[in-house]
């Protein structure tokens, strides 16, 4: 299929043919270039940063000459996952992929903590098992920059197109959106999608019927009844779950300002500041389960979100710090977690600490059925 006739090629990855080319623009983009400078050298004077970003450019352009496939991009990424797992956490683990097929496609829904780690977290788990990568579903609010697209797209990340308002151009995004989900599995390539619009940054994590329902849009194209359809997508829940989330203070103070203010103004940029926090900010221990095929009859959006619920919330594994802010009793409760807690705490204006508070202690809640 040529490009000029590939109906996906608006919202769809990169195809290997297009990895070098892309490569390139991002080497040329200042943007990105500057990008890199303030994150890796940020306490370095104005003179040092200027003299440095054509050595940033030379060296990226020898490090990516190799870089030819998405393939090749996987086994890069993987390497940089490698890295910044062992500085930033105190250890993963993954649970479930035994029951999985290495050679069948399947639609990853996960709850939402974390912006770029979840579906890393998820990919770094499935390539060191033998799996294939998944293609990774991002909302356009997300690829203000063209970086940040040429990044994604390098990155086997497919365009959601959430900023669209307009009804009868919504429709078309969504009926595209469908179609390529589908197709991509029908291709054998899995897909991750968050099981809502936005991280849940309350800890409440709940599936959106309005996901579910857009995954059907192609189904009643083809005239085939809900059920049939969503056991064909082979959907397998995901939840993944940090001990300690960098962005934690972050959320407590948006939750905070929008029940004071009734509203939050996100900062031009504060989405690519959140992933970077995510990325080099510390996580303490992850785990990440998958849980099982949805083979069952469901009759509507609504029942599948609630098996989706009750298989995310019964995977997710609680830490102590989660079992203290639900006022639990717990050997494992520490005075070291008592004393980070506090600390958190301790940072935030009192009003924003209850949020905090809220936001690790709802998993406990869930997880019990209390809620």
């Amino acid at each position: 299929m040529s490009i000029d006739s590939d109906p996906y090629k608006e919202i769809r990855p990169y195809n290997d043919d297009e990895i070098p080319a892309a490569l390139e623009r991002l080497i040329n983009d200042k943007d990105f270039i500057n990008a890199i400078i303030k994150y890796r050298f940020s306490h370095k004077p104005a003179w040092f940063k200027k003299l440095i970003f054509p050595m940033i450019k030379v060296y990226l352009k020898l490090k990516w000459s190799k870089l030819k496939s998405v393939d090749d991009i996987q086994h890069e990424v993987e390497h940089f996952m490698d890295s910044t797992l062992n500085k930033t956490t105190n250890g993963v683990t993954y649970s479930g992929l035994e029951k999985l097929d290495p050679q069948q496609a399947y639609l990853f829904v996960s709850n939402h903590r974390d912006i770029a780690m979840d579906p890393a977290l998820v990919n770094w788990g499935l390539y060191n098992n033998g799996h294939k990568t998944v293609r990774i579903a991002i909302g356009d609010n997300l690829l203000r920059m063209p970086c940040a697209t040429e990044m994604m797209k390098l990155n086997k990340s497919f365009i959601v197109k959430r900023s669209i308002k307009a009804p009868r151009e919504m429709m078309k995004a969504l009926a595209l959106l469908s179609s390529y989900i589908k197709h991509s599995l029908e291709n054998n390539h899995s897909i991750w999608i968050a099981q809502r619009e936005g991280r849940a940054k309350d800890g409440r994590d709940l599936t959106e019927p309005a996901i579910l329902k857009m995954f059907h849009v192609e189904g009643r194209r083809q005239k085939i009844a809900f059920p049939e359809y969503i056991k064909s997508l082979k959907i397998v829940p995901v939840s993944i779950s940090y001990e300690n989330d960098p962005c934690d203070l972050d959320k407590a103070k948006e939750l905070y300002e929008i029940e004071v203010n009734g509203r939050y103004e996100k900062s031009e940029f504060e989405d690519i500041s959140s992933i970077v926090k995510g990325i080099i900010g510390e996580k303490g221990r992850v785990h990440v389960s998958f849980g099982d095929v949805i083979t069952d009859d469901f009759e509507s959006a609504d029942e599948l979100a609630q098996e989706l619920d009750r298989q995310i919330h019964d995977l997710y594994r609680l830490y102590p710090v989660n079992l203290l802010a639900a006022g639990k009793q717990s050997d494992s409760i520490t005075e070291e977690v008592e004393a980070h807690f506090a600390k958190k705490l301790k940072a935030l204006p009192e009003g924003a600490q209850q949020k905090l508070v809220e936001m690790y202690a709802n998993p406990v809640a869930y997880k019990q059925d209390i809620v």
